[in-house]
């Protein structure tokens, strides 16, 4: 029986992906996350075969989690749903170690196969554009100037534009207030911005946030 983690902040969207997950009889959703954080919990506790994770979720949007279970070295291959497609959005996902892409409004007649590619350890990609990225994305990774977030950085910028203040967003990160200064001060240096008020829509309009 293969188990299969569902991560999705709105839950009509969970719904929909363990209906179509169960039409399998060899799969189980296993556990769903309505956040980043609980997405990753769930991860390191039940080590599912694969995580279908949103791109834009509270606390810790998509990309984090993909790239904490890389960086934790487990073995679930992350899908990540998202309901934009674009090279940016997918040379993150690549860089973040996901090793599938699925557009949302595709899901429907395409999450099968996905998963059914991630459990042979295999990528998916839905259209021979993503795919023709995927063979450039490494290019395009040494083509990405200075200026692009670390991952620490767009970490700190998705808290404060959920609207934490430095102390919590500390917390949630396990960093000190003044490391946590750091890279917010790192991060409108490099985007060019003065105020909390800019960095808010840089969050929105990159997707790191939900708001």
């Amino acid at each position: 029986m293969k188990q299969i983690l569902i991560a999705d902040d709105h839950e009509v969207v969970r719904t929909g992906l363990r209906a179509i997950i169960e039409t399998r009889a060899d799969w189980i959703v296993g556990g769903e996350a309505a956040d980043g954080r609980q997405a990753l919990e769930l991860v390191s506790k039940l080590k599912p075969d694969v995580a279908i994770v949103d791109y834009s979720m509270p606390v810790m949007n998509g990309l984090e989690v993909c790239r904490r279970i890389k960086a934790d070295g487990l073995h679930t291959g992350v899908l990540i749903l998202t309901m934009f497609e674009n090279q940016e959005v997918l040379t993150d996902a690549l860089l973040a170690g996901a090793r599938g892409f699925l557009l949302k409004s595709d899901a429907r007649h395409h999450l099968v196969a996905a998963v059914e590619s991630l459990l042979d350890r295999q990528p998916y990609f839905t259209s021979a554009a993503l795919e023709e990225l995927l063979r450039n994305y490494l290019s395009l990774r040494k083509d990405r100037s200075g200026t692009v977030l670390t991952a620490r950085e767009q970490h700190v910028v998705q808290l404060i534009a959920e609207g934490h203040t430095n102390k919590s967003t500390g917390a949630v990160l396990n960093l000190s207030v003044k490391t946590v200064e750091t890279h917010r001060a790192s991060a409108m240096r490099k985007l060019n911005v003065s105020s909390a008020a800019e960095l808010v829509r840089y969050a929105i309009r990159a997707e790191l946030t939900v708001l």
